[in-house]
């Protein structure tokens, strides 16, 4: 993955560098900061002010680096990005952002939160991927020239391995230049998801309340989210993957809906009716 790969390398060759990240950072950032041996500091999910105090317990002539997703994949939140890198300004700290969940989706042209929020220049390294939004596969990051370099130098996720093959890489290509100009795609998929979030909610389905695409249904169950997603699959030909631990916490397995631009109003309304039937006979609606 290119996260572990990407931060595994700058904590290793980074003199006495000390990592702080976010406690619901994605599993891949989680190995490269074990793989990359160096001390780390786990701040509260989005909260500044506990990564303030972390970052002002360090000696501000210290390198560091500052971990972050701008969409967290299983709540659908977005970081405060503007306020993490004002603090690494302020601090002498990299930053690394995790875009995978945003890329291609936001940002008028696909760049992502940093480029919907106008901080793409604050930020050191962004990482993302090629499935998703761009519907092919692989993973990459985005920063200068000279930091490029050395991860590629120095990490031997990239030395030890075969290239993309061309095929992935043309596809990857044509993606990314569609959508580079194009936000037909966006727009549509907004609308879309703003259907979704009106048919659960007039239907009486809770679900945490996102800026974002990703619509989180809480189920708490560990048992009765694989039901459910049993019974969708088996009798509505629906499928939603159920989420249990360890990917999230005891007590907040869930679904997590992500509709595209292509969902139309028919497929919603299944959605919504099917998830109706499906909670009701498992006694959760």
């Amino acid at each position: 993955m290119a996260n572990q790969t990407s931060l595994s390398t700058l904590l290793s060759i980074i003199p006495e560098v000390v990592i702080f990240s976010d406690e619901k950072n994605h599993s891949s950032m989680i190995e490269g900061i074990k793989s990359g041996r160096r001390p780390k500091h786990i701040f509260r999910h989005n909260d500044v002010t506990h990564l303030e105090q972390l970052l002002k317990s360090i000696d501000k002539d210290t390198p560091k680096i500052i971990a972050f997703e701008s969409i967290y994949s299983m709540d659908g939140d977005i970081a405060p990005l503007r306020e993490i890198c004002d603090l690494a300004e302020q601090y002498n700290a990299i930053t690394y952002l995790d875009e995978v969940h945003s890329v291609g989706l936001y940002g008028a042209h696909g760049g992502g939160i940093a480029e919907e929020y106008g901080l793409m220049d604050k930020l050191t390294v962004i990482q993302g991927t090629l499935s998703k939004a761009f519907g092919v596969m692989g993973g990459y990051i985005a920063s200068s020239k000279n930091l490029i370099d050395v991860i590629r130098s120095y990490a031997p996720g990239f030395i030890f391995t075969t290239a993309m093959s061309p095929m992935l890489a043309s596809a990857a290509r044509a993606s990314v230049e569609h959508l580079k100009s194009s936000n037909v795609e966006r727009k549509a998929h907004r609308i879309v998801v703003e259907k979704v979030k009106n048919s659960l909610k007039n239907a009486g389905i809770s679900f945490l309340l996102t800026e974002t695409h990703i619509i989180p249904i809480i189920i708490g169950n560990q048992e009765l989210s694989k039901a459910a997603s049993k019974l969708l699959f088996d009798e509505y030909a629906i499928y939603v993957q159920h989420i249990n631990y360890p990917t999230v916490q005891k007590g907040s397995e869930r679904f997590r809906i992500t509709p595209t631009p292509y969902h139309t109003d028919e497929m919603i309304k299944h959605l919504t009716d099917s998830l109706v039937e499906v909670f009701k006979r498992l006694a959760l609606l």
